[in-house]
């Protein structure tokens, strides 16, 4: 079968890719992941009825890198940059995916994190172009049809959102598909994937914002949210068509609400390989993060008693990770819960007091905080650093500014060198500055933020702060999955990707917390590596061509396979 209906892609006698399109012309240049605009040879405009259609003049893809760049640099806004670049990828992916790579580390806080919380508020009235899925309350008893409609056949990788916690920033019904769309994007330029083989895809179930419900040009279904078995028999009619149609996909599930993130991952992860990268990405890019700080204090994880600072998803999945990053150096399960304390809006989460289900395999026991010295019924995040002695804080709260000075201090009186990162997205939401934490801890703590920072300078030095970006993850943990054909995403596979992203800094980076953005494209293939490693230990992997690789083997299959943003010759497709 043919990758789409409109275009193959082929080898030639010397195993030398190109494309065999099926349609020529006009609609040949509407199409991105055909179009090469000016870069089409004199050959291939005559052969695909282009002449005359564009300029003269055959540019290469360098050429084009070069004009689109230079009006990208004259853009001010980061908002105007996102939709320049999105429309730049509307028109010629190729050429959108090659500026990209290029820029990386410049332009991925304008596709993703922090500028893509904007476009996902002003996604209804910045529309322009068609992409993506949508499974709404108006498609869903006839989505097998609608899903027909999507003119790809080799869909190996869907991002779905429901939209109900984009972010730090809540509810955005239809506005959710812009991160579908973000995340993809980043599964291209930094995990490989080919576009042809993504699939963003919102899944529309309502909203329960006003505004949006009032808003002339709000382009979602106009109800509230479905609840309880409705929703689930929307989600569970959904994942049945995405088998059907592509019985090769892994699904990320992003930026659910609390407790349906929890139960949609548990729901479908043994029905379809899945993973929720809230819970788990975030998860085990925080633990790779806290494991490098240990390393450069020269600690042990094992030594360390840490505090969590926010009880969603990404509090909760960040809490799960540290648990079995304690257990994996020795300590009993009941030891690690001592050591990972969690707290939501109402305080210390503690055995007793009312708390969502999902939140109570992570409450103390009364016993650990017997003897604590606290004023409320239950002790609040200064209380805790204190009686606790903490050495770690970790925010995943979405409160902006709530690591005081009088909250940093006190995690200075409990350790020379404290390990704090703020990792709430977007910026805005982030529970410190890493300028302030730098300075109340007279330029000692080890500080990571979710949003990209520049370095901090104090008494003559200049202190980097990492970046806990989940890029540094889902992309090599999707991409392994999906060239290892596992039949699950395994916790094991989960923390392998977390011990990778580990490795990989300590290896090449042991001065930082995190690798730079720049060297996502380097990270991904070997935390891909890592992850088909995982799955082939653990039995899920089924694709035959990788089984009894070694790990240089796994890192050279990853490799042939890594998608790379070349234009391919063209050559029609004989007429019969």
């Amino acid at each position: 079968m043919p990758v789409s209906r409109y275009y193959d892609v082929k080898r030639d006698e010397r195993g030398e890719r190109y494309l065999e399109p099926y349609v020529s012309g006009f609609l040949l240049l509407r199409l991105p992941l055909l179009n090469k605009g000016t870069a089409f040879t004199e050959e291939e405009r005559r052969a695909l009825g282009l002449e005359g259609l564009l300029p003269p003049h055959v540019n290469t893809l360098e050429e084009q890198k070069e004009r689109v760049y230079r009006r990208y640099r004259l853009i001010q806004s980061p908002l105007e940059k996102h939709i320049y670049l999105r429309h730049l990828q509307d028109r010629n992916e190729v050429l959108f995916y090659a500026l990209l790579v290029d820029h990386l580390e410049e332009m991925l806080p304008i596709l993703y994190t922090p500028t893509v919380g904007e476009a996902v508020r002003e996604f209804s009235h910045i529309y322009r172009y068609p992409r993506g899925f949508t499974a709404s309350t108006r498609n869903i008893d006839f989505i097998d049809q609608a899903l027909a409609n999507v003119p790809l056949e080799e869909v190996r990788l869907i991002v779905a959102t429901d939209s109900s916690a984009i972010l730090g920033i809540g509810d955005q019904g239809y506005g959710g598909m812009a991160i579908s769309i973000g995340k993809l994007t980043l599964y291209t330029a930094a995990g490989g994937v080919g576009p042809d083989k993504t699939l963003p895809v919102e899944l529309d179930v309502g909203t329960d914002r006003e505004d949006l419900l009032k808003d002339p040009l709000y382009l979602g279904v106009r109800h509230k949210r479905l609840r309880g078995e409705e929703y689930y028999r929307f989600l569970d009619r959904f994942v049945e068509a995405v088998r059907r149609r592509y019985p090769k996909a892994l699904i990320q599930w992003e930026d659910f609400a609390k407790e349906a993130a929890f139960h949609v991952l548990e729901r479908y992860r043994k029905v379809v390989p899945s993973f929720n990268d809230d819970i788990q990405g975030t998860g085990a890019v925080a633990l790779a993060g806290v494991l490098s700080a240990c390393r450069l204090k020269g600690e042990k994880l094992s030594e360390q008693t840490i505090v969590i600072y926010g009880a969603g998803a990404g509090g909760i999945g960040v809490a799960w990770a540290l648990r079995e990053g304690l257990k994996r150096e020795g300590l009993s399960q009941e030891e690690a819960r001592e050591r990972v304390l969690v707290l939501d809006s109402k305080g210390l989460l503690v055995e007793g007091r009312s708390m969502e289900g999902y939140k109570a395999p992570y409450a103390q026991r009364p016993d650990r905080i017997a003897g604590w010295r606290f004023s409320g019924s239950y002790p609040n995040l200064l209380e805790t650093i204190q009686n606790a002695r903490a050495t770690v804080l970790l925010g995943l709260s979405g409160q902006g500014g709530s690591f005081t000075e009088p909250v940093v201090k006190a995690m200075l009186e409990n350790t020379p060198r404290p390990i704090i990162f703020p990792l709430s997205n977007p910026t805005s939401a982030s529970e410190a500055l890493p300028d302030d934490l730098i300075y109340w801890t007279e330029g000692r703590a080890l500080v990571a933020a979710g949003s990209p920072f520049p370095p901090v300078g104090y008494m003559g030095r200049t202190i980097p702060i990492g970046q806990g970006n989940n890029a540094f993850i889902f992309p090599g943990l999707g991409l392994g999955a999906v060239l290892a054909r596992a039949r699950e995403v395994t916790d094991g596979m989960v923390l392998e990707a977390a011990y990778a992203l580990y490795d990989y800094t300590q290896g090449h980076f042991p001065e930082l917390l995190y690798p730079p953005v720049s060297r996502l494209r380097e990270v991904s293939p070997y935390v891909a590596a890592r992850v088909m490693q995982k799955a082939l230990e653990e039995g899920v992997a089924e694709e035959e061509r990788v089984k009894g690789l070694s790990f240089k083997g796994l890192m050279e299959f990853v490799r042939s396979r890594f998608w790379e943003p070349r234009y391919l010759p063209y050559r029609p497709a004989p007429v019969i």
